[in-house]
């Protein structure tokens, strides 16, 4: 399996905050699968004849399906950290795996789905958040033959996953928790952030069209100047790198890290948020829903007031909004659910079956 760098940041930054967390619940072991979508359309019209999609289970399939989404540059071992699986799948904690069949897939593009570095490279189809969706509801409903599921749950990339989850398919689900994420367009230094990404690689030289045989070194700096500028928190950025050398040693560290990601896979992961944008669509939901932001986090500001407005159009949801603090982390705050897992028992006490 490939390891982002954004990814490793996150399990740093967990590290950090490691006084706080609880120790690790013992789950059920992973288990590991595939499935083959045959003849997958993607909204540009075109078709893919064998769109692999990998996934992970935890618990066993006679559990209420819960369906769990991962971030852009993750998969589903991303979900798998003390900090996250730790504190919600274990015995008595929200979301038992003796109870649920946590369900993880890994996103097109990423993880061990179909991707560009599988051999297509810039001639893999062009895939948007739609699409990522509409191949989820493939593999639970034609891959596990799960029809309906107590939540969906996701972070960042899955927090906006899981707003589309809601409006395309309103009936499927009996909660939603959409975490890090704002079911508004794709806009303002969130986007222009995910652009500086994009832009980097496809103006570097050595992108060669998508056809280098050494990996574009863009790739890795922009990824580092992203990861940076938009999680992390302004309080515990301060407080890890107080002085210029600590900051310069922190950003050394970044820069040294290895990086292992493939450009490719890397530019269609940021692309594919570009056209975001489940805000017509919120009088749909019909699944009681939880919002989880942070006060801090860079990519979705609460001071913009865009969240409240959307939440006005969600018949049954309210937004929890967890407090800044040298504890919390920005964006990647919600990696550590011990920040809300007791709200997210709440909602699936409160949450009536829709089926």
């Amino acid at each position: 399996m490939k390891i982002s760098l954004p990814l490793v940041l996150a399990l740093v930054l967990a590290l950090l905050a490691a006084p706080f967390v609880a120790t690790a619940a013992d789950y059920p072991a992973p288990r590991s699968g595939e499935w083959v979508a045959r003849d997958f359309r993607f909204h540009t019209g075109e078709v893919m004849p064998e769109l692999r999609l990998a996934y992970t289970t935890v618990g066993e399939r006679t559990g209420q399906p819960v369906l769990v989404l991962h971030g852009t540059t993750g998969s589903a071992a991303s979900m798998l950290t003390p900090a996250f699986a730790g504190e919600l799948f274990g015995p008595g904690q929200p979301l038992d795996a003796t109870k649920y069949f946590v369900i993880i897939p890994d996103g097109i593009g990423h993880g061990k789905s179909s991707k560009p570095s599988d051999g297509l490279k810039a001639r893999f189809p062009r895939y948007n958040y739609a699409d990522m969706v509409d191949a989820q509801h493939l593999l639970l409903t034609e891959g596990l033959g799960v029809t309906h599921v107590r939540l969906v749950i996701g972070n960042s990339m899955g927090g906006m996953h899981t707003w589309l989850w809601g409006v395309k398919y309103p009936d499927f689900m009996d909660a939603l928790a959409p975490m890090a994420a704002q079911p508004t367009a794709m806009s303002s230094r969130n986007w222009m952030m995910r652009r500086l990404i994009i832009d980097s690689i496809r103006n570097d030289p050595e992108w060669q069209d998508g056809n280098y045989t050494t990996q574009p070194r863009s790739a890795k700096v922009a990824s580092v100047f992203f990861a940076i500028g938009t999680n992390g928190g302004n309080i515990a950025l301060q407080k890890a790198a107080p002085t210029r050398e600590a900051a310069d040693r922190l950003l050394d560290q970044r820069l040294a890290a290895p990086f292992r990601a493939d450009a490719n896979d890397t530019l269609y992961q940021w692309e594919s948020s570009g056209d975001y944008d489940p805000s017509p669509g919120l009088g749909r939901i019909k699944a009681r829903l939880l919002a989880i932001n942070a006060a801090d986090d860079e990519r979705n500001p609460p001071e913009t007031g865009l969240m409240e407005a959307a939440m006005k159009q969600v018949a049954s949801g309210r937004l929890l909004l967890i407090p800044a603090s040298a504890d919390t982390r920005g964006h990647g705050t919600t990696a550590n659910a011990r920040f809300y897992k007791e709200s997210l028992a709440e909602l699936l006490r409160s949450a009536p079956a829709m089926r």
